[in-house]
């Protein structure tokens, strides 16, 4: 990254690769981001999180702490990634805070695509090459080279038999 957008905070601890695109209005801390990486705008990346080499992450995602995505990534508009199993604001009477819950980490695998609009909850693994679809809340691993798609996200008959030609 030559000079840092308008309106963009990437904080001292941030590791950056070399040529990492990002573009305004992004929010990174604590995070690293390999090499080639394009980030769009209004996107938020938390600390302990890490984005692999030429994956390309479109606006309007959060990815949050305890998420690791491999190389060769799509991360669609309005991805967002959940890190703790049970949420709360308030823990025995007071705003919870670090080290009130715990992170539970995810795992998106090389060459993976999840499309604009998915959520991803704690604890799957999105297996290599695989495709999770526009709008698809992801609740379970994903196998590789699988398309999955729907609330809650499922292969489908055609879907499974795609994969198998892919493998």
């Amino acid at each position: 990254m030559r000079s840092k957008p308008p309106f963009t905070r990437v904080s001292p601890d941030v590791k950056l690769g070399r040529r990492v695109g990002i573009v305004g209005w992004a929010n990174l801390y604590g995070c690293s981001v390999g090499d080639d990486a394009k980030i769009g705008p209004f996107v938020e990346i938390q600390k302990g999180a890490s984005v692999g080499r030429r994956v390309k992450v479109s606006s309007h995602s959060f990815i949050c702490e305890g998420v690791t995505i491999e190389d060769d990534c799509f991360i669609g508009h309005g991805v967002i990634f959940i890190n703790d199993k049970y949420p709360v604001a308030v823990k025995e009477g007071a705003l919870t805070k670090d080290g009130d819950w715990t992170v539970v980490e995810t795992k998106v695998c090389r060459g993976a695509s999840i499309g604009s609009g998915a959520v991803i909850l704690c604890g799957v693994t999105i297996g290599a090459r695989a495709l999770v679809g526009a709008g698809a809340v992801v609740t379970r691993d994903v196998a590789p080279g699988a398309r999955v798609a729907g609330v809650p996200a499922r292969a489908t008959a055609k879907a499974r038999a795609t994969a198998r030609a892919w493998r």
